[in-house]
């Protein structure tokens, strides 16, 4: 039996996350042996008396090997931080989810997505801004994500597809569960061209309590978040806010400042956000203007060892030329020259005053598919 299972096993239990998780991995090496441990062992390993508690009776009461297979029957693949194939963007942030539930696809090309999230009760205005903006996206080959909720989330992804582009859709239930019931069809759009995405196990019902905890994966998943319409207690105000904080990049739409549903986005822009005054805005500033000329390079120029020691010494903070040069003790032409070359497949950004960052997005050409 895959050993996925326990992940799956440890992914149901209350209280279990990715720090506790981790522990359990440090502790006993693998989960397989987690899962079978004694009380007091987990009590040793560092798990609490409840945690404990809620984690014997999911043992107990759960045929592990039934429910994973039914996982499998229900075309429902298991990405795991094992994995090669876990979104590498998503590895990054604080504390990523340790399971994460796809039905759909997620392929190579999802590395460059774009968040589109907004409150439910959209204005004709809204509305407007979220279809135009998800199409020119898809249009220029960017996957559009966002939570399948009524209203901002829904137009985008429907335009996006609409447009002939992927779309991802982060759930606050099982990717088994349709929710709203309205979106049944559009549902099964994104499952046959893109992937629905939860770190909730199937068969959990939406929560009021599961959705701004899934908004940290959808601006983790994203290179940046557009928020197009939100009022002051707009849930998407809560994904913009886990963006900043995972060094992601935020946009705003500027609204009228008599409208509720703009005075949100007007906030962000008034706290430093990227005012959205056009569509290609987003292109530009995130340096997506060339995706599909990076896409081929990558596909046609493969890496080179001066690539890799290059892409080892810049992170995200600005590196400039001549301390590259320095740290891999390589002459500057060379180096120049290959760093154009990674510019030109989207592994670099020159940020200016020739310093340069890393992009770290999936570097394979993999496609996971819900039917494995």
């Amino acid at each position: 039996m895959d050993s996925k299972k326990y992940w799956v096993g440890f992914n149901l239990v209350k209280g279990i996350g990715a720090v506790r998780l981790q522990a359990l991995l440090d502790h006993f090496g693998d989960l397989a042996m987690a899962w079978e441990s004694p009380g007091d062992v987990l009590l040793a390993a560092g798990l609490s008396q409840k945690i404990i508690t809620n984690f014997l009776a999911v043992r107990n009461g759960v045929d592990l090997d039934r429910f994973y297979e039914k996982i499998q029957q229900q075309g429902i693949s298991v990405l795991t931080w094992q994995d090669e194939a876990y979104p590498a963007r998503l590895r990054e942030i604080n504390q990523p989810p340790p399971v994460l539930y796809l039905k759909g696809t997620y392929q190579a090309e999802d590395a460059w997505c774009v968040a589109i999230v907004g409150t439910r009760r959209v204005t004709a205005y809204g509305q407007r801004v979220a279809s135009e903006l998800a199409a020119y996206l898809a249009q220029n080959g960017v996957t559009v994500i966002s939570g399948l909720a009524r209203g901002v989330d829904a137009i985008a992804h429907a335009a996006a597809l609409n447009a002939g582009g992927r779309t991802l859709a982060v759930l606050g239930n099982g990717v088994d569960q349709i929710y709203p019931p309205e979106n049944r069809k559009l549902y099964e759009q994104i499952v046959a061209h893109g992937g629905l995405l939860s770190d909730y196990a199937p068969g959990t019902p939406p929560d009021s309590a599961n959705f701004p905890p899934r908004n940290r994966i959808i601006s983790g998943l994203a290179l940046a978040t557009v928020v197009v319409e939100a009022g002051d207690t707009s849930g998407a105000l809560i994904t913009a806010t886990f963006a900043v904080e995972q060094g992601r990049d935020v946009f705003a739409v500027p609204g009228s400042i008599y409208a509720l549903q703009s005075k949100g986005a007007n906030r962000l822009i008034q706290n430093g956000a990227h005012p959205l005054l056009e569509m290609r805005d987003v292109l530009e500033v995130m340096n997506l203007t060339q995706i599909s000329q990076q896409r081929t390079a990558r596909l046609i120029l493969p890496d080179d060892p001066t690539e890799a020691q290059l892409y080892q010494a810049l992170s995200d903070e600005p590196i400039h030329i001549d301390d590259i040069c320095a740290q891999v003790e390589l002459p500057i032409d060379r180096v120049s020259s290959t760093l154009a070359m990674m510019e030109l497949k989207g592994l670099v950004r020159q940020i200016g005053g020739m310093s340069y960052i890393a992009i770290h997005e999936a570097q394979s050409s993999y496609i996971i598919n819900g039917d494995h």
